[in-house]
């Protein structure tokens, strides 16, 4: 099977093969995904790291050889910065990964002083450091950078730090983890997942505490959260209706 790997700073993935179409999700770049079939201006590629699928623009994915696509991920850049790509300046968002090899195809990479980390252990304070920086990042639907965010995406780019890869969409993250009975119980970390009239999950935040999330809507924001749902700070109005809290292990 042939791999790609993206070699911009945030690939956007779509449901068809074209630029007008909806984005589905993004790949990062020093990201990787398998070959399901191609035309001369995008690639249907299947994501490495979450078996997500989508479309993406040939011009941002270069192929790779059977050594280069083995090659292991250090960590994930903890923070916005500078790496040299091809020795030019490219600015990468936190949780880009960092690759342990120079090369991509024929390019090369450069990841500079950039810090990075793999396989966190989980504390309150560790997840703040992390997801703090990132409050009024723009919600952008499919987003999973700095750059814009989507609820899922928000959550999926957090938990890589603590090597819990989640799956892309909200209702297949709320699969995962165990059952939290009742808000009382929670504590910071802990997924909360919404649904819609018809009772399908369509939202996830990540709770601070037993009164309060921070989740993707309208922009990465803090708001409050009791029994029925969350209520926004700014306007006191109710937006999403509570479903069910997970927490991953």
């Amino acid at each position: 099977m042939e791999k790609v790997i993206a070699v911009v700073p945030v690939a956007p993935m779509r449901a068809e093969a074209s630029h007008r179409s909806e984005m589905v999700s993004q790949l990062l770049f020093g990201e990787t995904a398998e070959i399901i079939e191609a035309t001369s201006n995008f690639t249907k590629v299947k994501t490495d790291a979450d078996n997500y699928v989508g479309w993406v623009q040939n011009a941002q994915l270069v192929s790779l050889s059977e050594d280069e696509a083995a090659m292991k991920i250090l960590g994930f850049a903890m923070e916005n910065g500078y790496i040299h790509f091809n020795g030019q300046r490219m600015f990468v968002s936190v949780g880009t990964p960092i690759l342990d090899s120079k090369n991509m195809g024929k390019f090369t990479v450069d990841y500079k002083n950039i810090p990075y980390q793999k396989s966190l252990s989980f504390s309150e304070d560790a997840f703040k450091k992390l997801a703090f920086p990132l409050l009024n990042t723009s919600y952008l639907w499919g987003g999973r950078s700095a750059f814009g965010l989507d609820c899922s995406g928000f959550v999926q780019l957090i938990f890589r730090f603590f090597s819990r890869q989640l799956p892309r969409d909200a209702v297949l993250q709320a699969a995962f983890g165990d059952t939290i009975d009742f808000l009382e119980q929670a504590r910071c970390g802990d997924l909360a997942y919404f649904d819609n009239a018809e009772g399908q999950i369509i939202h996830v935040g990540i709770l601070l505490d037993t009164r309060t999330i921070i989740h993707a809507s309208g922009n990465l924001r803090i708001d409050k959260i009791d029994t029925d749902g969350i209520v926004n700070v700014d306007t006191g109005l109710r937006t999403h209706h509570l479903r069910i809290i997970k927490r991953i292990a």
